[in-house]
């Protein structure tokens, strides 16, 4: 078997095979013999069938599946032993294909378009320079969160009649057409105060008109209210009657050892003292993972600006549409195949920064993450201390779920922040302090 490599600039390729007959007989020759033995063919017992029969009868398709199989090894092969950096799979030359002979042709010749991408280098140097913020926690936020956990973990009560801080749950209709939501739920504290009187004092059975548009400010409450999506309420308007069918109120928890526990775990926290200074350093770090989030966005925005490198644009949109069936079309590459490349040279710039730097994940530390994930879903430390060892067999039994997909999902979303941590002790970062409000507006500006 020959095989050489055409190059046709240095990202584009032609790979050409040449195959005899000596390459594949011996591995059709088995094949026919195996078939003979186990085929079954009218006239013949089983494993009696003569090969001449098997040949009049699979030659053909035998001869076909042993050369696929032989190129598709024989390519992998090539491809690894001199070390091509291809992108996407080789693209058989299907017309050339076309024009062989099965029936009497001996030797045969076969073409693969590949394309390549260059040796490239980045910069992770102290000259790399990234903007970087850190949000303020102010004393408000930290009240607002204490409130917040004491309403979570207080106690639901079921009054007769409706406050300003009680949930009413109901029967929601339309005074015109025909909607109607026989399980719906309003929040009275995120009405609109010149609106909130109308639904104070309100007793199981009662009804409440009100005009949609006039009770939130937010779609997204509307959207709750309604059962629907977001994008669909936003130019909701008309009159609604909501008939309550029972009303709940959260007593805040009281403050004290409980309260700490539930919150925290069992005494971690023991003080008042202690449970601000825990609230303040869990805001931080909530707040950490999102500038983070935010900087990795300007990281990437960097490295792919000040790093070049170049694709094989023509090979890259043949291949996507030869192998979308059908899905990628001319129009669809014209407006989708910007942000393709700019996700292919992102993920090209972390696999080399992660090869070049020994940068990888055990499975111990995939598993340590599922656990950390399913204690955040179960209730925190509270739950991790109340399930104990029986925490790592529902690890391994999410891991192991759908094909293990959630393994190689939480793989590489681990591997992701090793680079990016990676990244961020190597480089320059100019850190800006900002408030909540002020982050907020950076966040929703950035363009990617």
């Amino acid at each position: 078997m020959e095989i050489t490599l055409n190059k046709q600039g240095n990202t584009e390729g032609l790979i050409k095979i040449k195959v005899s007959q000596g390459d594949y007989q011996p591995h059709v020759e088995e094949k026919v013999k195996d078939y003979a033995r186990k085929a079954t063919v009218k006239g013949f017992r089983q494993g009696k069938v003569p090969t001449g029969v098997i040949r009049k009868m699979f030659g053909k398709s035998i001869l076909v599946d042993e050369i696929n199989h032989l190129l598709s090894h024989r390519i992998s092969d090539y491809i690894k032993e001199n070390n091509l950096k291809i992108l996407g799979e080789p693209l058989p030359n299907h017309e050339k294909s076309r024009d062989i002979d099965w029936d009497s042709q001996k030797d045969f010749e076969f073409e693969y378009q590949i394309g390549m991408v260059e040796d490239f280098t980045y910069d992770l140097s102290s000259k790399a320079k990234v903007q970087a913020y850190k949000i303020e926690v102010s004393d408000k936020i930290i009240d607002d969160t204490l409130t917040d956990l004491k309403k979570r973990f207080g106690n639901v009560t079921y009054p007769e009649t409706s406050g300003e801080q009680d949930n009413l749950f109901g029967e929601l209709r339309a005074t015109e057409g025909d909607f109607k939501r026989e399980q719906a739920f309003i929040a009275v504290e995120k009405i609109e105060k010149k609106e909130q009187n109308k639904f104070i004092g309100l007793k199981k059975d009662e009804e409440v008109e009100f005009e949609i548009d006039k009770i939130f400010k937010d779609s997204d409450q509307v959207a709750s209210l309604l059962g629907k999506p977001e994008e669909e309420v936003k130019d909701a308007a008309g009159k609604y009657i909501f008939k309550v069918t029972n009303i709940s109120r959260t007593e805040p928890a009281e403050v004290n050892q409980e309260f700490f526990d539930k919150v925290f775990g069992k005494d971690v926290v023991k003080t008042e003292e202690e449970l601000i200074a825990k609230i303040k350093e869990t805001i931080g770090e909530n707040y950490k993972r999102e500038t983070d989030h935010f900087l990795d966005h300007h990281i990437e925005d960097y490295l792919l600006e000040h790093t070049k490198i170049n694709l094989p644009d023509h090979f890259l949109k043949t291949w996507l549409k030869s192998t979308s069936q059908g899905q990628v079309t001319d129009s669809v590459l014209e407006k989708e195949y910007a942000q393709y490349i700019r996700g292919l040279k992102w993920d090209l710039i972390k696999t080399k920064i992660a090869d070049d730097n020994g940068i990888k994940v055990e499975s111990d530390e995939v598993k340590r993450r599922a656990k950390e994930l399913i204690t955040a879903q179960f209730g925190g430390p509270a739950f991790a201390a109340q399930f104990g060892d029986k925490l790592d067999t529902f690890a391994d039994n999410y891991l192991a779920s759908e094909n293990g997909k959630n393994f190689m999902r939480l793989y590489n979303q681990l591997k992701h922040e090793k680079i990016l941590k990676f990244i961020r002790g190597k480089i320059s970062l100019h850190e800006t302090k900002v408030t909540v409000d002020e982050f907020r507006k950076l966040v929703e500006e950035h363009k990617h």
